[in-house]
């Protein structure tokens, strides 16, 4: 009897040892997931367009729950009188990476070089308030695959600026789960935890898109439930330079 409970808790302990073993990471756009992931499901919150006045509540509800998320930043001037909260976000342990300063598609994108110079107004912006030479990651407004800055910067601007931001040094990456809290439908609590829940099903490695606007109460108001139902799927939550650097076992 006794060596049968011993064997079960060697295999337990196998078992446990195994599943920390697996990993799941993806360069640039996190969307493909090799099989043993199945043992390991992971999840990256982003905040795009902040900070802003739910920037705070925010952070309150990712320390209560002890949750790291990674903050896509902008500059506008929506965002001036919050930037100083872009330090905070960096003291309580999460993520900071670039977005846009100025999150016009008509500007960001007539050109490669606007791109460019749109983000250099980014880290001078950010420069009084955290460390801009450690920030390496990037999102694109609209996600890599936008047609809207086609009308702009023609056809290929996307291309090129993917390509000129790996040679750049940055990484970036998109989403594959989306709250759509910042459409003009303007879903509350109870509807966006339903879309998330809708784009995560069958997902191992979930990039969720939210937003950090004076506009997105309601983001804050499903946030915890949010957590709760990652939680309850089984998933450990990490900033994306964290997932990242998760390594498949399979590769």
């Amino acid at each position: 009897m006794i060596l049968k409970r011993r064997f079960a808790l060697l295999l337990l302990f196998l078992l446990t040892f195994l599943a920390l073993c697996f990993s799941c990471a993806k360069d640039g756009q996190a969307v493909a997931v090799s099989a043993p992931s199945q043992l390991w499901r992971c999840i990256a919150l982003t905040f795009d367009d902040g900070p802003s006045k739910n920037t705070r509540p925010i952070l309150e509800i990712l320390d209560k729950e002890q949750v790291p998320a990674t903050f896509f930043v902008c500059a506008q001037d929506a965002n001036e009188k919050y930037l100083p909260l872009v330090a905070d976000i960096a003291a309580a342990g999460h993520q900071i990476a670039l977005h846009s300063a100025t999150h016009q598609y008509s500007k960001i994108y007539a050109s490669t070089d606007a791109f460019w110079q749109d983000i250099r107004t980014l880290r001078q912006a950010l420069e009084p308030y955290v460390d801009v030479a450690a920030i390496d990651w990037l999102r694109f407004p609209g996600g890599s695959t936008n047609t809207v800055s086609h009308r702009y910067g023609g056809n290929g601007i996307m291309k090129a600026l993917k390509a000129q931001a790996e040679d750049k040094g940055y990484h970036w990456i998109d989403w594959n789960v989306c709250a759509e809290d910042a459409t003009a439908s303007h879903p509350d609590a109870a509807q966006i935890l339903r879309n998330i829940r809708r784009d995560a099903d069958g997902q191992d490695t979930c990039v969720v898109l939210l937003h950090d606007t004076k506009a997105t109460g309601q983001t804050v108001k499903a946030l915890p439930d949010m957590i709760a139902y990652f939680r309850e799927q089984g998933y450990n939550f990490c900033t994306v330079a964290q997932m990242d650097a998760l390594q498949c076992e399979t590769k």
